[in-house]
């Protein structure tokens, strides 16, 4: 159970409040926000494998016929090495535990997917209701975009299946050309990443542990780091300033420029685009990412080093 501990460990500083907060607090990510959400995932899969990992040694250490069965093809030197026969007393509620963080984590995931997909499908009844009526033998509109007759200014990309991307009359009267393709391929942008997918699993993890800081950061990061990566997709393409411009005036009405924390986003967001930072050298581009992928390989290393250390 030595093994269990260390992974615990690993869990224990890696989502404890230096780290989470120390990477909120740096100035980086603004620079790079597709990086530092890689960083964000890769520490996030570090703790889960951790814990998963652990879930898988406990129950082996329990349960005698699970510890057979998963060291069946190995040699009795690595059953041996890992010493799971004689587990201490605390192992059973150990296991239990994270057992039972295991199954949290799944119905917290499957709550937020189901919701998800209730939210999704009164938002398409309630746009099959505002679209006009086609003429009788005209096939129903399926593309990817839907103009909707509306004076309230409005874009929005609506995942699922097919997946639409909405834009209201308003919304065209306000912005000129140029600015109605930023926002079209803002949206776009978060459409190609799949950040709803990533949304999904940030609120998922932060509802249902609320305690833990980097669940807590994570979910707050990403909701922030989604927009600033579908904001640099739309700048690369139609223009930081004709961004910045389409932006405001597609929420002028709501207070784009306002201190309160509904919309301080929204202000961070106009002036990062009015200027822009420079973005992180290549270098050091590559440097994080590596050095983000390596990091999910600690839990794997300390699982699989007794068992490799006996057949050396």
């Amino acid at each position: 159970m030595t093994v269990c501990l260390l992974l615990l460990f690993v869990v224990a500083v890696t989502a404890a409040v230096p780290v989470p907060r120390a990477l909120t607090r740096s100035a980086w990510p603004e620079r790079d926000p597709v990086v530092a959400l890689w960083v964000w995932q890769c520490l996030v899969a570090t703790v889960l494998l951790c814990c998963l990992t652990s879930l898988v040694l406990g129950t082996a250490a329990v349960f005698g016929t699970v510890r057979a069965q998963l060291f069946a093809p190995a040699p009795p030197a690595v059953t041996a090495a890992y010493n799971l026969s004689a587990g201490p007393p605390w192992a059973t509620a150990l296991t239990l535990l994270l057992a039972g963080g295991a199954a949290w984590t799944t119905a917290m995931l499957a709550r937020e997917l189901v919701e998800a997909r209730r939210r999704r499908a009164q938002s398409r009844a309630h746009l099959r209701e505002r679209a006009p009526d086609l003429p009788a033998g005209l096939p129903a509109a399926r593309g990817p975009l839907l103009v909707l007759e509306d004076e309230y200014p409005d874009a929005y990309w609506m995942p699922g299946n097919p997946p639409q991307l909405i834009v209201t009359t308003g919304a065209l009267q306000r912005l000129t050309d140029h600015q109605v393709d930023a926002v079209l391929t803002h949206e776009r942008g978060h459409a190609r990443a799949r950040h709803d997918w990533l949304l999904h699993l940030s609120t998922a993890l932060a509802t249902g542990f609320p305690r833990v800081p980097l669940f807590a950061h994570f979910c707050d990061q990403t909701h922030r780091l989604v927009e600033l990566a579908a904001d640099d997709t739309a700048s690369r393409r139609c223009g930081h300033l004709t961004t910045a411009l389409a932006l405001i005036e597609l929420n002028q009405h709501r207070g784009v420029l306002s201190c309160s924390s509904s919309h301080r986003l929204l202000g961070e967001r106009v002036d990062r685009l009015l200027e822009p930072p420079p973005r992180l050298l290549p270098r050091h581009r590559a440097l994080t990412t590596a050095t983000a992928a390596l990091v999910p390989l600690v839990p794997l290393l300390i699982t699989f080093a007794p068992g490799l250390t006996a057949l050396a």
